[in-house]
């Protein structure tokens, strides 16, 4: 185990002051081009996914990756939570703030029924502002969210401590 930790972490360029300085950003670019890593990273963020989930959700734009991949591995149903204005349909919308600014997330309003068991799937928890905002999306429209899953969790910026306050299902694979 500690070995495939120190090799996914390995596998995740850092770039310092972007995108402003003082910021690192952790590129997951280098972690997805190695088949190995990307397989690896999905088989450890769906031991965490319950098997009476029936939806997984996903924040733009690289929880996409990582959740469709998890959906498609476990055979369930995927929903993703985009930016503003890059939904067709009717939307529900949820403004957020994250390390270097402020964001709004949306989500079809026929996306999740009353009742579903949901999985929340993100790259990274930072702030936890963009989980944050997901969250209330999916509760208001009465969804259950059984775990949260993040590839990478930035220890330093009090994150988790945000979520927890409201869930205790949260799984991060990599701390930085």
């Amino acid at each position: 185990m500690k070995d495939s930790l120190n090799f996914l972490k390995s596998s995740i360029r850092s770039i310092n002051d972007y995108p402003k300085k003082g910021i690192i950003y952790r590129d997951i670019t280098t972690l997805l081009k190695d088949p190995q890593a990307f397989s690896l990273t999905i088989d450890m963020c769906s031991q965490y996914v319950p098997e009476d989930v029936s939806i997984i959700a996903a924040i733009d734009a690289r929880g996409f990756i990582i959740g469709s991949a998890i959906a498609q591995k476990l055979n369930k149903g995927f929903v993703p939570i985009r930016k503003k204005n890059k939904l067709p349909y009717k939307v529900i919308s949820q403004k957020y703030d994250l390390e270097y600014g402020t964001d709004e997330l949306e989500l079809h309003i026929d996306s999740i029924d009353i009742g579903q068991k949901v999985v929340l799937v993100d790259d990274i928890l930072a702030t936890g502002g963009s989980a944050n905002a997901a969250i209330k999306l999916i509760n208001q429209l009465g969804a259950d969210i059984l775990s949260i899953i993040f590839l990478i969790e930035l220890v330093g910026l009090g994150g988790r401590q945000i979520l927890e306050k409201n869930n205790s299902s949260i799984h991060s694979i990599i701390k930085f």
